[in-house]
């Protein structure tokens, strides 16, 4: 199995999976570079030490991505840390379990293989290329340094190794195959005729003794929902909004045209030489203008002699920079040259290069007129953001001191808004925001009466409430409500009729009647579909699902029965034959398909036996 899982971290799905583990890593970055040791720990894992830092780690990378994947539907309630906790410290202790099992089997991840997927990834890059200056660059605002950054990608490499293994040491045998494709590709031949339900709905005689009956049995359903009547602040970023000066803006645009999007465009390679002995660099560097001085190729030295793995096999290419791409000194170098010039040796943190401008296009300047517009809206928006946080922090001292709404609204001169009616499950509005529906009915604001926190909501919006009135559930009088319940008593007897007149005919059925008989004597039309299969769409999906589920017909004994449809009508279906799939009969295709999807489901439960067959032999404290 060794074998099989070192194969395995090659595959696509390992290249994936690492990938986006990599990419979030680099995205939400980390709030600390070493986790361990520091303080008592939580947890232990076969008597490794889980620690709060840990866990702490854990929370904040997975709140990160909760708020990236959420957007502007961003719900702060799904933050708690008494929500997510229990979720991240059960990730880390499997986490620790699977680096235990890699380690006792002696998987390890090589240099080059780090180095290859570090190469590779996408946000290291520049162009398609990639950039030392900007692999170093994100994990410095990510929090890491290169060292802990490897190791922290080569620990999620060897966990993916190994899954990857154990999944992909799981195959599939002819007889499973054989037994799947029997039930996945089984067709069925049935017969069917429908009772429509508006055939009964008009016949229903409902008397008042009927509607009072069911309006005493069922007055759950007639009960108005819980609501609330809310007072509430709003605070969004263009109450905050000022007029601009014409100088601010004129600056603004001065600044904007500096931007990189209006800078000429160059397309840049380089070959680079990292420090080595003493003369050594020198010498490399001398022997590099040589060639390139003899008109060698600046592509076939790069090739050869570059010290950039990212870049070398493609002839020192590094795409296009605007000026702010690479470090200063490589680009006032590459503003200074003219396109097929190769630059003197330029120094850098990352080491001497040798620069060639291969490519430069230049971008048009847009107009004051073109960018007034955008440029205010910014400026606008800047000013309006401080003064916006400023008024929400001294709201938040004010409503929490406060007994309503309306001492922090006449100190800020604000205006109190009313919502009416809010209910538990608000679908639209303002109120439809889960985070201000579940503060509306707190504990807190709704039984003793305080105001809210101020909410933050996406978009620069705040929030603060409080319960005005409480309406709780009650039960509507009959007489507000009888056609309701009529419509619900005509519903009931409607389909009781309908489901009488259907065991009816199953009954008949049953007794040996035939099918065409019983619909010849009702007027009903026979439906015939042969060869249907569980994905088929020309039949009732309810109808469908009830025939794959009834026993084969034999000589002495039919297959048939009845489904009530959601919209009312009745179905009366028999099965009339079974035919089982073979797999040597599917096209070439389908059995590749087939095997993959196989292949695939086995592995997962493989995997997911695995790791609970570790949580069972696992020594694991809880502290």
């Amino acid at each position: 199995m060794l074998q099989n899982i070192r194969q395995n971290v090659q595959g696509t799905t390992a290249k994936i999976v690492v990938g986006l583990i990599v990419i979030s890593f680099a995205f939400f970055g980390i709030e600390s570079i070493l986790v361990g040791g520091g303080g008592s720990e939580i947890a232990e894992v076969n008597g490794e030490p889980i620690y709060p830092q840990q866990l702490q780690q854990a929370l904040d990378t997975q709140k990160r991505r909760l708020i990236a994947m959420m957007g502007e539907n961003f719900d702060p309630t799904l933050l708690d840390d008494e929500r997510l906790g229990p979720q991240a410290l059960e990730a880390l202790i499997n986490r620790q379990l699977l680096m235990q099992t890699a380690e006792d089997m002696g998987l390890v991840i090589s240099n080059a293989e780090i180095g290859a997927l570090v190469g590779s990834m996408e946000q290291f890059q520049v162009d398609g290329v990639f950039s030392p200056e900007v692999y170093k660059s994100v994990l410095s605002s990510a929090g890491y340094t290169p060292a802990y950054f490897k190791q922290s990608l080569a620990d999620d490499m060897l966990m993916s190794q190994l899954r990857s293994g154990i999944a992909g040491s799981e195959f599939v045998t002819p007889t499973e195959l054989e037994v799947n494709t029997q039930i996945l590709t089984e067709q069925r031949d049935l017969r069917y005729f429908s009772i429509a339900r508006e055939d009964f709905s008009e016949s229903s005689q409902i008397t008042d003794t009927q509607v009072e009956a069911y309006y005493n049995e069922h007055q759950e359903d007639f009960r108005t929902p819980e609501s609330v009547d809310l007072d509430y602040l709003e605070l969004t970023l263009d109450d905050f909004r000022e007029p601009v000066e014409e100088s601010a803006i004129l600056q603004a645009f001065e600044i904007a045209k500096k931007d990189r999007q209006y800078q000429a465009q160059n397309r840049v390679s380089h070959i680079l030489f990292e420090a080595g002995a003493d003369g050594e660099l020198e010498q490399r560097v001398a022997q590099a203008q040589e060639r390139l001085a003899s008109g060698e190729p600046f592509a076939d030295v790069a090739r050869e002699l570059s010290d950039d793995v990212g870049s070398a096999d493609k002839g020192g290419d590094l795409g296009f920079t605007s000026g702010d791409t690479f470090p200063a000194a490589m680009e006032e170098a590459i503003a200074q040259l003219d396109p097929g010039v190769v630059s003197d040796p330029v120094e850098t943190d990352a080491g001497t290069h040798l620069i060639l401008v291969t490519e430069r296009n230049g971008a048009e300047e847009p107009s004051l007129e073109d960018m007034r517009e955008e440029l205010r809206d910014s400026l606008q928006a800047e000013e309006a953001r401080i003064v916006l946080l400023r008024t929400v922090e001294s709201l938040r001292d004010l409503s929490f001191n406060a007994e309503d709404l309306a001492y922090p609204a006449s100190e800020l001169g604000l205006s109190v808004e009313r919502a009416d009616g809010i209910q538990r499950s608000q679908n639209e509005g303002l109120f439809a925001n889960p985070a201000l529906v579940e503060a509306a009915f707190s504990e807190d604001v709704l039984e003793s009466g305080n105001n809210s926190e101020v909410i933050e909501l996406a978009g620069n919006r705040f929030v603060v409430l409080s319960v005005r009135h409480h309406n709780p559930p009650e039960v509507k009088p009959l007489a507000a409500i009888r056609d309701q319940v009529v419509a619900a008593v005509t519903e009931e007897a409607t389909r009781a009729a309908v489901t009488r007149q259907a065991d009816s005919a199953l009954a008949q059925l049953r007794g040996g009647v035939p099918l065409q008989q019983i619909s010849d004597d009702q007027g009903y039309d026979i439906q015939v579909e042969l060869g249907v299969n569980r994905g088929s769409t020309v039949v009732p999906p309810e109808v469908l699902r009830r025939v794959f589920e009834l026993p084969q017909p034999t000589e002495n004994q039919l297959s048939a029965d009845f489904v009530i449809l959601p919209s009312g009508d009745a179905v009366v279906v028999e099965l009339l034959q079974v035919s089982s799939g073979e797999f040597a009969a599917l096209p070439e295709a389908e059995q590749s398909q087939l095997q993959q999807v196989l292949t695939r489901e086995f592995g997962g439960l493989i995997d997911n036996e695995f790791q609970r067959g570790l949580r069972e032999r696992a020594d694991i404290i809880v502290l």
